[in-house]
């Protein structure tokens, strides 16, 4: 995901959530209503969440420092983790908690039109959000379904905004729903009941989104289609004959670590490996330019040891295969 294409689709949110937040305090101090308190803190909280996911970006880009010497790429994903640990304790926590209250002690919300033209206003803004976010995440899927691009998705700033917005607009379709049954039977309960509903919604957005951000966290390899064009570019045919082994890592979202164990012949010099290697980096740079770090070890491939397996940890490691899972 390009920085600028990220921070497009955070600012629409964050001026979108801002606006709607504000109107749905208003709309709570002259309604009652506990949908709207709920489903004000959740776009402050989204607020919040779009503030965090800018943090992280400016923090990610600083240089690389000897304590740190892979850089603070990783700082993107870090703020990314604690936007769903944000959204689903102050947003969904919250949500179900003034939900339960609503319902234990319901009443009748006062100026109906203020919490109804508030959330009619927040669909509209929310829309347009989205609307950004899905125009800009269209530019980067490409053939991948939604799921696929939230789950394989690197940068994890768009899948953030998706899902906030999704749920967002969600979230507001049941508001609007328990402020009409509140309205239209004259019991509060309604109003509750959809409160309760929102915040369960966000928990489960939240989950879904910390699961994914933990996983980058964890360290995740290079995509399928990259791996490929990287193990393409190393083979020269010539001097560097093979892949034994490679392992991939994304330091960042657009920062590849590349290392790899490559086969070259017994009787090459070791000017030529070195030209060779030289001239391998140059070649995964130009085939995936995210791959910025990267460690070739030079081997002497062996049938009879391959033949024994994949073994990677073996001298040399297995036979040379494309990848299964990435």
């Amino acid at each position: 995901m390009s920085a600028s294409g990220g921070t497009k689709a955070i600012v629409a949110a964050l001026g979108a959530n801002l606006a709607i937040a504000a109107s749905k305090f208003v709309a709570f101090a002259f309604s009652g209503s506990s949908s709207m308190l709920a489903e004000g803190v959740h776009s402050l909280a989204d607020s919040g969440n779009q503030a965090l996911l800018l943090i992280g970006g400016k923090k990610a880009q600083r240089e690389a420092t000897p304590q740190h010497p892979f850089g603070y790429g990783r700082e993107r994903y870090i703020y990314a983790f604690l936007v769903s640990i944000v959204l689903f304790s102050v947003g969904g926590m919250f949500a179900v908690y003034e939900g339960y209250e609503k319902i234990q002690h319901p009443h009748e919300i006062e100026h109906w039109y203020w919490p109804v033209g508030v959330l009619v206003f927040a669909i509209i803004a929310e829309s347009f959000s989205f609307h950004t976010a899905i125009k800009e995440s269209n530019e980067l899927r490409g053939k991948l379904s939604w799921t696929q691009f939230v789950r394989r998705a690197k940068a994890p700033e768009l899948p953030v905004v998706l899902l906030e917005d999704f749920g967002a607009l969600i979230g507001l379709v049941l508001a609007l729903g328990g402020v009409g049954l509140a309205l239209l039977t004259g019991d509060g309960i309604w109003d509750g009941i959809g409160t309760v509903c929102i915040g369960v919604l966000l928990i489960l957005i939240a989950l879904v989104l910390a699961a994914e951000t933990k996983s980058l966290l964890l360290g995740e390899s290079a995509g399928l289609e990259d791996v490929q064009k990287i193990e393409a570019a190393i083979v020269d045919g010539d001097t560097v004959t093979g892949v034994i082994h490679m392992r991939t890592l994304h330091l960042g979202p657009e920062e590849l670590l590349v290392a790899a164990k490559i086969a070259v012949e017994h009787d090459d010099t070791a000017t030529q490996v070195a030209t060779a290697i030289n001239a391998a980096e140059a070649r995964i740079r130009a085939a995936v330019p995210i791959a910025r770090v990267i460690y070739l070890e030079p081997d002497i491939y062996s049938e009879t040891e391959a033949d024994k397996g994949p073994d990677a940890e073996a001298t040399p490691g297995g036979p040379t295969r494309p990848p299964t899972d990435h």
